[in-house]
């Protein structure tokens, strides 16, 4: 009885489901590749696609088709050695990068036809943003990670682990503030950055599988490598939103077009995620068993579920025009569980798998609860484009309500 409540936890107060039938997208696109290229594109696209095919199926097929890619790369390549050209080492097999590239651009465009179908169709609302962009949240780890796999851990041509975990830290950082760029001013500014990364990933990885590993293990002038290039591009794209996203802030209060917030609740959401960027930066820093080197992705992935859920809650809020959390239930134990692992440095790499699987986990209990809180309240079937049909117990609630009214009536 008690794992069943556990299992059914509602995640979303009337407050916020209320908040959700008020809610009206409100997003601009002003990327010139995206406006001039690839949304023409998605326009031709979507008309292939079956009217009975549910866009959340088609959000869903794009995030796995990053999750195949991680996997495969996590296969062949799980410490980040196999393009170091160290030896002993064996090379990711050159179909791998070709799957990468194609799996790379198909969920770039089902991502970009989603939303496209859902209007298409009749079936835009919160439900499918929410979902979208909750999985959105999980990617911005999947994609950077993917990406380190090409160059490798090579002492001369490649980063170390710690420089690439600070890229991760980065994107995460830049995709959260643009959804608090939302929660302050009503509209989601899309970056440009996002469509120039997939097309850079997507040519990347076929220059890879064209090539070989060896193709980036090449010196540009002044002595920098291809693999610190990449270092500076993914820092440059994603902090490039940075800027925008406080002009934009600002010229919401200066216009009062935004929601008017006070500082303090303007920066709320800001608390949250920052005490993670502290004690998951903190943590490689003085861990005795130099923990990122001992086992960058798992380091990786647990940052990005973390930041993700962190994002998730903050997305719900700005959704449903509700106040954010300042503080996540799971600091507490990020610090307790890290403490007991630098304190005890033989189970130090323990607790940092053991605190991925809890954080997973909780992770995929909290999206999966809310996605069908939200399916609950707007009578939707996740993945179909039908209604959901009503249980016994609400279909003798309704008749007995309509009863009710026909006696008034009377």
């Amino acid at each position: 009885m008690a794992l069943q409540q556990v299992m059914d936890y509602k995640y979303l107060t009337k407050e916020q489901l209320n908040g959700f039938d008020n809610y009206k997208y409100s997003a601009r696109d002003t990327s010139p590749l995206s406006v001039y290229v690839m949304h023409p594109f998605w326009n031709w696209v979507v008309k292939f696609f079956p009217r009975w095919l549910a866009p959340n199926v088609m959000t869903f097929l794009g995030f796995l088709c990053t999750v195949i890619n991680f996997l495969l790369l996590s296969y062949y390549d799980w410490n980040f050695y196999a393009s170091s050209g160290l030896p002993n080492t064996t090379p990711i097999p050159s179909w791998v990068w070709f799957c990468c590239a194609i799996n790379i651009f198909l969920a770039y465009t089902l991502d970009g036809i989603d939303g496209k179908q859902a209007r298409r169709i009749g079936l835009a609302g919160p439900l499918g943003e929410l979902f979208d962009h909750g999985l959105d949240s999980y990617t911005a780890v999947l994609i950077p990670t993917c990406l380190y796999s090409i160059f490798g851990r090579s002492p001369v041509y490649s980063v170390a682990p710690i420089r690439m975990y600070y890229v991760c830290w980065v994107v995460f950082f830049n995709f959260y503030v643009s959804h608090w760029e939302k929660y302050n001013t009503g509209v989601l500014y899309l970056p440009w950055g996002y469509d120039l990364s997939m097309w850079g990933s997507t040519g990347m990885y076929l220059l890879t599988w064209y090539y070989g590993f060896e193709f980036w293990q090449r010196t540009l002038p002044f002595g920098i490598t291809l693999g610190q290039m990449m270092e500076f591009v993914l820092h440059v794209s994603a902090m490039a939103n940075t800027p925008m996203v406080i002009v934009n802030v600002y010229n919401s209060y200066v216009q009062r077009t935004g929601k008017m917030r006070s500082l303090s609740e303007a920066i709320r959401p800001i608390w949250p995620l920052l005490s993670f960027i502290i004690i998951m930066l903190l943590w490689p820093y003085i861990s005795p068993n130099d923990i990122i080197e001992k086992d960058p992705r798992i380091m990786f992935m647990l940052s990005g579920t973390i930041s993700s859920n962190v994002s998730c809650r903050l997305i719900v809020a700005q959704m449903s025009n509700t106040r954010c959390e300042c503080f996540h239930y799971m600091t507490p134990i990020f610090l307790i569980f890290i403490g007991i692992g630098l304190c005890i440095p033989p189970l130090e790499r323990v607790i940092l798998y053991v605190l991925f699987i809890i954080t997973t986990l909780t992770h995929w209990h909290y999206g999966t609860n809310v996605v069908n809180e939200m399916c609950e309240h707007f009578n939707r079937i996740c993945f179909s484009v039908n209604m959901r049909q009503a249980s016994a117990a609400e279909a003798k609630q309704n008749e007995q309500a309509r009863l009710l009214d026909m006696e008034k009536t009377d």
